[in-house]
């Protein structure tokens, strides 16, 4: 007898070898009745991360450097600023490791390329999300617990 559903590694290491190159935890493919999924495990804070109320504003962005492109009022929208990280997915920031703990970053911390800047749990995993470059954060537009969307500018790095 033969399998309807042949099992054809090449297309799972092809999904695997997508999966690295693309920094996703997991990809699913599906084909009539034929389903395949590849995840790795990915590093992530605790669990459980419960919203914390802020007490206070959670960032002020910096006065701006002369010449940064923000125009003559000093100010851009925060989805086209030219420093700004976005959000490579859809769902919670997290600014701190857990509930007790400080924020990984703080608006005039200085971080380097690799710098973890927050988590966003999406589909009860937590992705680290870091820095592209080395500078200043110099804005955080999101508060701990808050939803996010894709694209969806989290905090400036100048």
């Amino acid at each position: 007898m033969s399998d309807p559903h042949p099992f054809d590694p090449a297309l799972v290491r092809e999904l695997a070898s997508l999966l690295s190159d693309t920094d996703l935890s997991e990809i699913e493919v599906e084909k009539g009745d034929l389903r395949i999924r590849v995840a790795r495990s990915v590093t992530v804070a605790p669990a459980m991360m419960a919203p914390m109320p802020a007490p206070a504003p959670i960032a002020v962005p910096l006065p701006p450097a002369p010449g940064n492109g923000l125009g003559a009022a000093g100010s851009a929208e925060p989805r086209h600023h030219p420093d700004a990280v976005t959000s490579p997915m859809v769902g919670t920031a997290y600014r701190r490791p857990s509930p007790g703990a400080k924020p990984f970053v703080e608006v005039g911390s200085s971080v380097n390329a690799g710098d973890k800047l927050l988590l966003i749990e999406a589909m009860k995993t937590f992705n680290d999300i870091v820095a592209p470059r080395g500078g200043t954060v110099t804005a955080i537009y999101v508060e701990d617990g808050q939803p996010v969307e894709y694209g969806e500018p989290l905090i400036v790095i100048g």
